[in-house]
């Protein structure tokens, strides 16, 4: 009886077993499709045919994806222009052949592309499979009904004749990850996954999932819909099961629930996975994984922005999706370094301007604790202008600035949709922007600003609330016509909000008082203030329901100081976090180093000043200028006056509002030279020492830009700072005479990489004296050497002017430089060697392994 009792409980254990099958073999498979790509540059007509013996005579290179042509092309002034930084566009092919076995031709394949810079034509075994006219938008291709078993080819045409469509330098190519998904013709749908946590507190989280997945309409079989919660030591903490019943689009809402939630916050950004399973009684047919965090957000009009319940301030800078040297084909490492860099100064937020960005940066700022505001356009109906010699010369015409307003009507919904829901189950993604500064394309909106008689500075003077005296100038300048931009604003917040409504939908506003009254704000659940610190009381006072936030601010202190005297203030977006190629000119400006970083990494002096905002650890830093450039000058009936400088280009002049002052990190003048000192600091008093001696104590001020001044004659030695609190030493910092170069340190961001073809380290220079000081007044050309398991993706030095062209040497006029080192498939050791025109060299080894 007992072995019959057994058989009968081990029988019911299989059968149990068979109808919850969670087969460890996983079926759906996805394969990097990054490698072996053939690329050429120009027009071959018959590329996209398979076994073209004319395409084949033309000139291919193999190239491995994410790949930017435009980034190695040389800068021009003649074929590039100042908007995109100076770098030509063109037409290229990619072709790739793949195999497939006759039983994948009875499952479900697609193309998974992260972004193709722009104008894209997709073709599959001489099929017309898809295009994508928007540069930043992820797709799909489905291959399924153009696959053979054997040999396949796709064929992608891009076209960027158009080479000044946009106003920051965009890339062109393939320039984002590819990836082949196969799976069951009964599978979960490309992007089919949504997860939201709407209930949530310390004892429990309601998890819940709505699954869009594809039935075969002829199956019979019965079909169950799994998911496992896991968190993040791999452990299920959640888990249901649901049959399947419906066929063809079939869209299924699960309720899971989560006991004692690890909450995602900034200071530990704690994640779960969610696999969601489709099967049938014996197998796997399908899987979907995915990343998410229990998290709550809520945007209030007097509290501002709260995580988990908690005020928050939004500390938070704009990124674009270049990485200075290497273009817009941005290794993953790459964005780790420059969230790290940013992190370091107390950087909490990024606002991603002003298109989508890459979906390796959201993963990364899941993982290390960052707010984002996700960003799809820049433009709508109307194209902004574009410049060609110098930033606002507007000079752009013809052919050259065709830009994705032409496609904007056809393609909004679809390219909005899209983004929402490959970004939906992002932790981190706290808002939804449907554009940046729209009212400029439409004049009638700034001449329609209100100000009080003798004030009409939009900079300078805030603009009147009076609703009734704006409705009444804006319809006269309107005319009788609709106002095209409220309309498209609503249609778009329509296409958000059918998608998503557990967060905000905002947009950065240039004219607000305009905007409010012409219906504009009614799309908007937060209003977003470009660059209107001055408008946040009176926009508050007059439209006391409508959440607010500094969408895009000059990096300055009075710009923070606006957040902390204001608790419905949220933060705000510095513009930049990083430099960034592009709004450049003239000529040899390639971009706005405006940044808290610099294009290779190095922290400016506005970064230091911005980490004694958001930092509470004590710091000092120091920059000098001489006396009779400084911008500052004392008045001893004034005290410090503030002179803006004057740009070489008349109709520049207005940059200087993003602009920083003209100091350097540098003690190197003529003797008894009078030279600015200015000190940033977060300590209650400063101190000034030269060579040991005092030149006296100055308490922290908000005023003057809270920079603290001295003015000094040179004398070569040691400037330092000291910083204290309550009288006690707490922070420091020096700068010394240089003398001419002695040594070369390499200091390498990582010196094992995993041998992938992905990992990255970065190897800065700095060029230093006898005495270990950085010699940053003297160029010298920097050459770099690599031999070994690695390959050298680009050198740079993180100036604005540098145009230089070379892969592999630049100049030094800061006294430093940087190379990117990429690891290759192979282990081994990489060697990297630096020499400088005067035959001072230095060498360092890295590691390439093949496990971390």
């Amino acid at each position: 009886m007992k072995l019959l009792i057994f058989l009968i409980s081990l029988l019911s254990v299989c059968i149990s077993g068979i109808s919850h099958a969670k087969s460890t073999t996983e079926s759906r498979e996805i394969v990097d499709f990054n490698f072996n790509w053939q690329f050429h540059l120009g027009e071959v007509e018959s590329a996209f045919l398979p076994n073209s013996t004319s395409a084949d005579s033309h000139g291919w290179s193999t190239v491995k994806v994410p790949h930017d042509w435009s980034a190695s092309l040389p800068y021009s002034q003649t074929k590039g222009a100042s908007s995109t930084g100076f770098k030509a566009g063109g037409i290229g092919w990619y072709r790739k052949t793949f195999e497939l076995e006759k039983a994948d031709l009875s499952k479900a394949i697609w193309l998974e592309f992260d972004g193709i810079y722009n104008n894209s034509q997709i073709w599959v075994n001489g099929h017309f499979a898809g295009h994508r006219p928007n540069g930043y938008s992820s797709f799909a291709i489905n291959l399924s009904e153009y696959a053979v078993a054997g040999k396949n080819l796709v064929s992608v045409r891009v076209d960027r004749t158009a080479y000044n469509d946009a106003r920051w330098y965009t890339g062109s190519g393939i320039y984002r990850d590819v990836r082949l998904v196969k799976t069951s013709r009964n599978h979960i749908a490309h992007w089919g996954v949504q997860i939201l946590t709407p209930k949530v507190n310390k004892k429990q989280a309601t998890v819940t999932i709505n699954s869009q997945l594809t039935i075969n309409p002829n199956n019979s079989k019965p079909m169950y819909l799994d998911i496992n919660l896991l968190d993040q030591s791999g452990e299920i903490v959640a888990k249901s099961s649901e049959k399947v019943t419906a066929k063809g689009k079939v869209s299924i809402d699960s309720k899971l629930t989560v006991k004692r939630p690890q909450l995602w916050q900034l200071d530990a950004p704690k994640l779960y996975s969610a696999q969601v399973i489709l099967r049938d009684q014996r197998k796997q047919l399908d899987i979907s994984k995915h990343t998410f965090g229990i998290r709550n957000i809520e945007f209030d009009t007097n509290k501002g922005f709260l995580l988990n319940g908690m005020q928050t301030k939004i500390k938070g800078v704009n990124l674009h999706h270049d990485a200075g040297v290497i273009g817009a084909a941005v290794p993953k490492e790459i964005w780790r370094y420059r969230l790290e860099k940013l992190q370091s100064i107390g950087t909490n937020a990024i606002r991603l301007s002003h298109n989508p960005h890459s979906p390796d940066l959201l993963d990364l700022a899941d993982e290390m604790g960052f707010l984002v505001m996700v960003e799809m356009f820049d433009d709508w109906l109307k194209a902004k202008d574009k410049s060609v010699v110098f930033l606002s010369d507007n000079a752009g015409k013809g052919d050259d600035v065709k830009s994705y307003t032409e496609h904007f009507s056809q393609w909004a919904e679809t390219d909005l949709t899209d983004l929402i829901k490959r970004d939906y189950n992002h932790p981190s993604v706290i808002m939804w922007s449907i554009g940046n500064e729209i009212e400029w394309t439409y004049p009638y909106y700034q001449k329609s600003l209100v100000y009080s008689p003798g004030d009409s500075d939009y900079h300078k003077t805030p603009p009147l609330y009076d609703a009734e005296k704006i409705k009444a100038k804006f319809d006269k300048n309107k005319g009788t016509e609709p106002d095209q931009l409220a309309l498209t604003a609503q249609y778009l917040s329509n296409i958000v909000k059918k998608l998503d409504t557990s967060r905000p939908v905002t947009a950065g506003l240039v004219i607000p008082s305009v905007s409010y009254v012409s219906g504009y704000t009614d799309a908007l659940d937060v209003v977003g203030l470009n660059y209107r610190a001055k408008e946040y009381d009176i926009a508050h006072k007059t439209y006391p329901n409508k959440p607010i936030i500094g969408s895009e601010n000059w990096g300055t202190w009075p710009e923070w100081q606006a957040v902390l005297e204001r608790e419905f203030v949220p933060g705000i977006f510095v513009w930049t976090g990083f430099a960034y190629k592009g709004e450049a000119g003239p000529w040899p400006r390639k971009g706005l180093e405006i940044s808290f970083f610099d294009y290779a990494g190095n922290k400016t002096p506005r970064g230091h000043q911005f980490e004694t905002f958001w930092l509470d650890k004590p710091k000092v830093y120091l920059a000098t200028i001489e006396a009779e450039k400084s911008e500052y000058q004392f008045d001893a009936d004034k005290g410090w006056q503030f002179t803006e400088r004057k740009h070489p280009n008349k109709r520049m002049q207005w940059l200087r509002k993003w602009e920083w002052f003209n100091v350097s990190e540098t003690w190197n003048y003529p003797a008894n030279q009078e030279v600015m000192v200015h000190v940033y600091s977060n300590t209650e008093e400063s101190e000034l020492f030269l060579n040991g001696k005092s030149l006296g104590k100055q308490k922290l001020s908000d005023e003057n830009d809270r920079i603290l001044f001295w003015q000094v004659p040179y004398n070569a030695g040691e400037l330092k700072v000291v910083g204290y609190n309550q009288g006690v030493k707490q922070a420091e910092y020096s700068l010394n005479t240089h003398s001419q170069v002695a040594s070369i340190r390499l200091t390498p961001t990582k010196t094992a990489l995993l041998a992938d073809q992905y990992d990255v380290s970065h190897v800065h220079v700095q060029l230093l004296d006898k005495a270990g000081n950085l010699v940053n007044s003297k160029n010298h050309k920097v050459n770099f050497e690599l031999s070994g398991a690695g390959t050298l993706l680009a050198v740079d030095n993180g100036w604005e002017m540098n145009v230089d062209n070379s892969r592999d040497s630049v100049d030094s006029p800061q006294g430093k430089a940087m190379a990117l080192i990429q690891s290759t498939d192979k282990a081994g050791v990489i060697t990297v060697k630096v020499n400088l025109d005067n035959g001072m060299s230095n060498t360092i080894q890295l590691t390439s392994q093949r496990t971390k």
